[in-house]
């Protein structure tokens, strides 16, 4: 493909808001809160209806260079290269121009999409559900209400134990380490203080690293396996066994 075809590939794809991939070889320059360039290489350009404009090496995620929605997308083509160039004037100019060398491929597509995500097995779902059966825990233990907020979080389940003592109950959907295990030293500390009275905390994950273990045990803390699958359309506890009401409808 020559460079005024895939301009002209461009500049469709932009007048029908359609996405639009452009592969070759091209030389990257951006001048805007600071100036850089990248060398020539093999690239993907990614070109959004909504003025998204994303530069792509081989390898990785992540954009090498990119210019987020809003941008103004143009594309002119010479003997030598194709130009394709995304500006954006707010909250300062930036200019993001690719050079291409070599055009390997040039498509536009129309994509229909409700961009709707739905997230199955959130940690508020987990949450919800272990508070119908906190018995799964340990026997006793009654939910006060699923989330009480705080001056720096929320607390994911807040309950009693058969001794009416305050139970906070941090949940996370994976590997807890220690910053889960300072978040629920902190919620404590803020409940007892608040509430002046006896306060303790489990952490429920499905795993736990040495460390945090280890702080939670300094602190006097407790940690629960938590043993969930994930389907489509909601999640599961393993081991959950019924629904248990909340102490607000005794």
């Amino acid at each position: 493909m020559d460079f005024g075809e895939a301009a002209a590939v461009i500049r469709s794809a932009l007048d029908a808001e359609q996405l639009c991939l452009v592969v070759g070889a091209c030389i990257v320059r951006y001048e805007g809160r600071a100036a850089s360039k990248l060398s020539e290489g093999d690239r993907l350009l990614v070109i959004k209806p909504d003025g998204t404009f994303l530069v792509h090496q081989g390898k990785g995620m992540t954009a090498i260079n990119y210019q987020g929605p809003g941008a103004v997308v143009k594309a002119e083509a010479t003997n030598e290269e194709l130009v394709v160039t995304a500006e954006r004037s707010k909250p300062m100019r930036e200019v993001i121009e690719a050079h291409f060398k070599r055009i390997d491929f040039a498509q536009s597509f129309y994509m229909r999409d409700d961009s709707k995500l739905k997230l199955f097995g959130s940690e508020r779902e987990l949450a919800k559900l272990l508070a119908q059966d906190l018995h799964l825990i340990e026997k006793g233990l009654v939910p006060v209400q699923e989330e009480s907020s705080l001056p720096k979080g929320a607390i994911d389940i807040l309950a009693r134990d058969a001794l009416g003592h305050l139970v906070v109950i941090e949940l996370k959907r994976r590997d807890a380490g220690l910053d889960a295990a300072t978040q629920l030293a902190r919620y404590v500390s803020e409940l007892r203080k608040r509430k002046g009275e006896v306060v303790r905390g489990i952490l429920c994950s499905p795993k736990i690293t040495p460390n945090a273990l280890k702080m939670l045990e300094e602190k006097g803390f407790e940690w629960f396996k938590l043993d969930y699958e994930i389907a489509n359309p909601s999640a599961k506890i393993r081991g959950l066994q019924k629904k248990q009401k909340m102490m607000t409808e005794f």
